[in-house]
């Protein structure tokens, strides 16, 4: 009984220490936003903010093109998943339905693509930006983020038509549903928990992605919010109370969709990891 108990007891204090781990930081960063500045330069740490103070959001939103970066974070991270999930659509109802030449070293190459390290053709996709002229832009971003997030969209959405009975598509056009129109109203519905999954690892590797804008867009007003917040502290000082206010508000968007999709997204990782 005792060692049933102990066999109990390591496994969830390890856990708990790893949860602590990885919670604490966030907390210190939303705790330290609203503390007031004494409290946070205070030789004796404040654990809990006791006097909460907004004047370091202040400071952070009203900082030079703050709410022009947000635009530009927004707007490249959306189009770059819209973008990869149509294509990884198509893509995998071809790899999983349909039986071509060269299928397995298709699937080979984007497991090899998804797992090489991008940030070894930095200086070519900046070669050829500042050829084509698109220095300083947000198309040549959105374009690679979503080449970025492709490889993983494909191959998890994959996993999840290649588990849809081929019946029920075959039910659909006997019905007189062309194929696009099974695709649409009887697949694709089943493809939730994929879609969930893959837009949440999208949107978090675009919105994160830090080294790309910093080769291609010099222009402050061409730049996002993980480039502008690395600056930030630069900006003004030591000032860390505003600093991490801007890194909270920076987290919150990635928190909230998490909050919302976290456990269809859990189940759409581990379910496209082993079907198909």
């Amino acid at each position: 009984m005792n060692r049933s108990r102990l066999g109990r007891i390591w496994p969830n204090a390890t856990a708990l220490v790893l949860v602590v781990g990885f919670v604490f930081p966030v907390y210190w960063m939303f705790a330290t936003a609203f503390k007031p500045t004494p409290d946070i330069v205070s030789e004796d740490p404040v654990w809990f903010p006791t006097d909460i103070t907004f004047e370091h959001f202040t400071t952070a939103v009203n900082a030079d093109n703050f709410w022009t970066l947000v635009g530009n974070s927004l707007t490249v991270t959306v189009l770059a998943v819209v973008f990869s999930l149509m294509v990884a659509l198509a893509g995998s109802f071809a790899l999983a339905r349909m039986r071509f030449k060269g299928r397995r070293g298709f699937v080979i190459g984007f497991m090899i693509a998804q797992m090489a390290p991008w940030e070894v053709m930095v200086i070519a996709i900046y070669m050829i930006v500042r050829d084509t002229d698109m220095l300083n832009s947000l198309v040549p971003l959105t374009l690679f983020y979503m080449v970025m997030v492709l490889p993983f969209t494909l191959l998890t959405l994959r996993g999840f038509v290649a588990a849809v009975p081929r019946e029920l598509e075959e039910s659909a056009m006997v019905d007189g549903c062309t194929r696009p129109q099974a695709f649409v109203k009887v697949i694709l519905p089943l493809l939730a928990p994929g879609l969930m999954s893959t837009s949440l690892f999208g949107f978090i590797t675009a919105w994160n992605e830090f080294p790309l804008v910093l080769v291609l867009n010099k222009d402050a007003e061409a730049q996002t919010l993980p480039l502008w917040l690395s600056q930030f502290q630069t900006a003004f000082g030591d000032d860390w109370g505003a600093t991490m206010a801007a890194s909270s508000l920076f987290a919150i968007p990635i928190l909230i969709l998490f909050v919302f999709l976290q456990r269809k997204a859990v189940s759409g990782l581990t379910d496209g990891a082993v079907k198909g």
